[in-house]
């Protein structure tokens, strides 16, 4: 007898994003399924980050619908999705540079439960915070830099931290922008670990230029040009896909 099907955590269709005359994402399907990391690749323009800000509520789509764990969020705002569970990072870290890895993290807990930031010195050793913060940093690799100052740490240990900070909210999809940008190799080899270690808990949708990251992660990918979804599937599908070839990997394949 044959497996049910899982649906969709996270469904699109006909997603469309304008800028004036420009159309940035036009009429995108996208489904990721629970414990799937789902890449989205492309070249420069191709509408990935719109792509990505629309599904975190950060920019509101002119045409489509999007459906998270069976619910309509089209038009809910970023913290209505944030507290659903849909979760973004983004190419550059926000991170307190002058505040402690641990510190960031215990921020991170208290802004997800809703209280002010005003409240942040008081609260600061607030163990309803801080053991939550000690865990998320634990399961990004940063448990022995738990004292340092943000500022202090590495390239590859900020975008582990800002992991930490977006785990730290306990949610269900991750929306992440080019997490290895900027990393050497090693940095970005430990980046691939980490979030291979994520698969299952939770879903992902992963933009990412790093053809490398892609394949040794992605459960499935959805290639996009100019704005559209030209295939979708398993990554070797999507490898040997004509269009493909032609619009971003070129007639060799990636890197």
């Amino acid at each position: 007898m044959a497996e049910p099907l899982l649906a969709p955590l996270l469904a699109t269709a006909g997603l469309t994003k304008r800028f004036g005359g420009l159309v940035a994402a036009s009429e995108v399907a996208l489904a990721v399924l629970p414990g799937e990391i789902h890449a989205v690749i492309g070249p420069n323009g191709a509408g990935k980050t719109t792509l990505i800000s629309v599904l975190a509520g950060e920019l509101r789509p002119d045409a489509g619908t999007i459906h998270f764990a069976g619910l309509d969020v089209s038009r809910l705002g970023p913290a209505r999705r944030a507290a659903l569970g849909i979760a973004r990072s983004f190419q550059v870290t926000s991170i307190f540079r002058e505040f402690t890895a641990l510190d960031n993290v215990a921020l991170a807990v208290q802004a997800h439960a809703g209280h002010s930031f005003r409240f942040w010195r008081p609260a600061a050793d607030d163990p309803r915070l801080r053991e939550p913060a000690r865990a998320a940093l634990s399961e990004v690799g940063l448990s022995g830099r738990l004292d340092i100052p943000a500022a202090a740490l590495s390239h590859g240990e900020k975008r582990a931290l800002e992991l930490a900070m977006v785990l730290a909210a306990g949610p269900r999809l991750l929306l992440l922008d080019e997490p290895t940008a900027g990393m050497g190799p090693a940095d970005s080899a430990a980046m691939v670990r980490l979030l291979g270690g994520l698969k299952e808990r939770l879903a992902i949708v992963l933009v990412e230029h790093d053809m490398d990251a892609v394949f040794a992660l992605a459960d499935r990918l959805t290639v996009m040009a100019d704005g559209r979804v030209i295939a979708s599937g398993a990554p070797e599908d999507v490898r040997r896909d004509p269009a493909v070839r032609t619009a971003y990997l070129g007639e060799d394949g990636p890197a």
